[in-house]
């Protein structure tokens, strides 16, 4: 009798554990689900791997205060530059998975830098999708006292000589689209890295180099005075920007489609509800008038979209640019 009790007593003591863990289980499904429901009832932070003033820094706060405004909390920029974005990124990776802390997503930090630093403090895999904001091409431009006026002569004369092409940087998208055209079609150019898009737009503008890969709405007025000419657009499509710039596809190089791009990221794990409502929020900024031709005026091609958009173009991307960096032999300690 006392050895049954004994089982008894047992079981019936296993079966009161058991049932407080489905009960603190189902207590805490409960508070994620009212957090979820309540989201956001404080300030979001969104951080963006790069100093002020930069591309990604504006483009965040052309979207920060009317995204605060309609999801009625502040969505406040934390800039966190360094180490080509690799800092900033890895931050938001480690974040708490709740919606209240966003990384600004960018070409450069998941598509191209993990496979030119040997060594990532991130993988892909630690974030979540939240939208796909938009594409920014790029223009090739040449001095105006340049004999080249399009591509195929661009072409035609690397053939013949040694041609230099500018960037802002080693491993910059400006870098790797002078890679991907050289590749494409079998000419030699040399790439001359520069520590920013100015320094190396004032490098054509002195010829120093023959071309420069940038961004249309900074070379746009340079274009515009006669000093540059814009000889192809690395889009697939052509640029509000540069609307009579032909594509470098249309020149004969087909299927040469190079841009950067953004878009906003959060930590893995953040509940699919409140993922849900940054979307939300994010698509109706993104049709806001004022915001689009804000964003339009200033080069940005508007994506917008579900999570699932972003999420395979960032896959196609990173697996775009692995054989380009092989071929450069493009490595950042």
């Amino acid at each position: 009798m006392h050895m049954t009790s004994f089982h008894t007593g047992r079981r019936v003591a296993v079966r009161m554990a058991a049932a407080m863990v489905l009960c603190a289980f189902g207590l805490h499904a409960g508070i994620g689900h009212a957090q979820a429901t309540n989201f956001p009832d404080r300030p979001i932070r969104w951080i963006v791997p790069w100093p002020p003033g930069g591309g990604a820094d504006m483009l965040a706060r052309m979207l920060n205060v009317k995204l605060g405004q309609v999801l009625g909390q502040p969505v406040v920029i934390d800039n966190r530059g360094g180490a080509g974005g690799n800092i900033g990124a890895s931050a938001g990776a480690k974040a708490t998975p709740d919606g209240y802390t966003m990384t600004f997503a960018y070409s450069a930090t998941h598509s191209i830098n993990p496979h030119v630093y040997p060594k990532m403090p991130f993988k892909e895999s630690d974030f979540a999708p939240v939208i796909f904001i938009s594409l920014v091409p790029q223009v090739v431009v040449v001095n105006a006292s340049s004999p080249v006026h399009n591509i195929q002569e661009w072409l035609a004369l690397a053939k013949k000589q040694q041609m230099t092409f500018a960037s802002a940087g080693q491993g910059s998208i400006g870098h790797l689209g002078g890679e991907l055209l050289a590749s494409l079609t079998g000419v030699k150019m040399l790439h001359v890295p520069y520590k920013g898009g100015g320094p190396a737009m004032t490098a054509v503008l002195s010829g120093e180099v023959d071309a420069l890969f940038g961004i249309p709405v900074v070379l746009a007025p340079q274009i515009k005075a006669g000093k540059l000419r814009a000889i192809g657009i690395t889009t697939a499509m052509r640029t509000s920007v540069l609307p009579d710039g032909p594509t470098i596809a249309e020149q004969g190089v087909p299927g040469f489609d190079v841009s950067s791009w953004n878009g906003v990221h959060v930590p893995a794990g953040t509940p699919p509800e409140v993922i849900a409502k940054l979307n939300a929020a994010f698509n109706k900024v993104l049709a806001d008038p004022e915001v689009r031709k804000q964003l339009i005026d200033n080069g940005y091609e508007i994506i917008g979209g579900e999570p699932a958009k972003f999420s395979s173009f960032v896959a196609s991307e990173l697996e775009k640019w692995k054989p380009v960096v092989k071929r450069a032999k493009v490595q950042i300690e």
